[in-house]
């Protein structure tokens, strides 16, 4: 007893090993038992896969009903794909938001269809004899297929991808910062306000350091040569000798504006004369032309005073007569 104490390896040892053995077996056979999934997980690293080959692509979210209803069917669905010569993948948007973005998904489950790289949208039923049919029937050839724009391997995707890959960490942080941390909501967003505008300067800041690199402006203030030097003198000796010239300029009209206004006076007096003069005429030819017509007047007075003179002699004669008669 003693030798099998000492010797021996403990009970609770061996139990413990039996135990361990116990469970990877359990495990191993569990596994076994279990029908392999032919879906294809996809994620940011392999998703480019789906440009290669036919695939049918499932976007879906663990809490959505639509998904969970259709899981078995697409189950079913790709262990049918060896006969249809097609790729069965899946896509979880909640642990990868930038393939969701890249693929510009907005409902939930998203079916795509690939050929080669060029992405068309499924939109018919999700039974499993419409989705062998749309493969099996070469539906898809009637269907339009996504713009180059929009297609998922475009550049604006990409753009598209990386803004969803910054939502989700910034979903990440506000998540440490409220529920690890304990900070109150309000003030998470506060912190991501300020971050933002510090992001939008330094930003700001860089492209206008590469726009100068770029196209950089003319200096203010340049080295003036000598002979830009000997044009500014003359062109400010010039500016100089302008205002005297202006000012001889201004006395020489002074002076012959008072010429000319004397000799318009002296033309102004002339004319004044000379119409003085002709009135004057005027006037002493009327004089005379009146005294004429007096003279003409006074002559026709002056005969017939002669003729009553006449009568009254004749008339004293008969009278003296007469009486020298009696």
């Amino acid at each position: 007893m003693a030798a099998g104490r000492g010797g021996g390896r403990p009970w609770w040892r061996l139990r413990a090993s039996v135990a361990v053995v116990a469970l990877l077996l359990a495990s191993a056979g569990g596994s076994a038992g279990e029908p392999r999934s032919r879906v294809q997980v996809l994620g940011g690293s392999n998703w480019s896969l789906v440009l290669q080959g036919q695939w049918m692509v499932e976007f879906y979210a663990p809490w959505c009903p639509a998904c969970q209803q259709i899981e078995l069917t697409w189950e079913s669905f790709a262990k049918e794909s060896e006969h249809l010569d097609i790729t069965v993948g899946k896509v979880d948007i909640t642990q990868e938001p930038g393939l969701s973005g890249r693929f510009f998904v907005t409902t939930l489950p998203t079916i795509y269809h690939a050929k080669d790289g060029v992405f068309r949208r499924y939109r018919g039923s999700r039974t499993l004899e419409d989705l062998q049919g749309y493969v099996s029937e070469r539906k898809w050839e009637a269907v339009e297929p996504v713009a180059g724009w929009k297609s998922p391997s475009s550049i604006m995707m990409h753009g598209m991808a990386g803004l969803f890959h910054l939502s989700g960490w910034i979903r990440q942080i506000h998540s440490y910062l409220t529920g690890t941390l304990g900070i109150h909501v309000w003030i998470s967003y506060a912190v991501f306000v300020l971050a933002t505008l510090l992001i939008g300067l330094i930003l700001g800041l860089i492209l206008v350091l590469i726009s100068d690199c770029l196209c950089p402006s003319k200096s203010r203030y340049r080295v003036e040569t000598s002979e830009e030097v000997i044009e500014k003198e003359n062109v400010e000796n010039a500016a100089l000798e302008e205002p005297e010239e202006a000012a001889e300029l201004s006395a020489d009209d002074v002076e012959e504006t008072a010429e000319v206004k004397d000799l318009s006076d002296g033309e102004d007096a002339a004319n004044s004369s000379a119409d003085d003069l002709e009135e004057d005429l005027a006037l002493a030819k009327e004089s005379e032309e009146e005294e004429e017509t007096e003279d003409l007047s006074e002559q026709p007075l002056a005969d017939s005073e002669i003729e009553s003179s006449a009568w009254e002699c004749s008339i004293t004669a008969v009278l003296l007569k007469d009486v020298s008669s009696n």
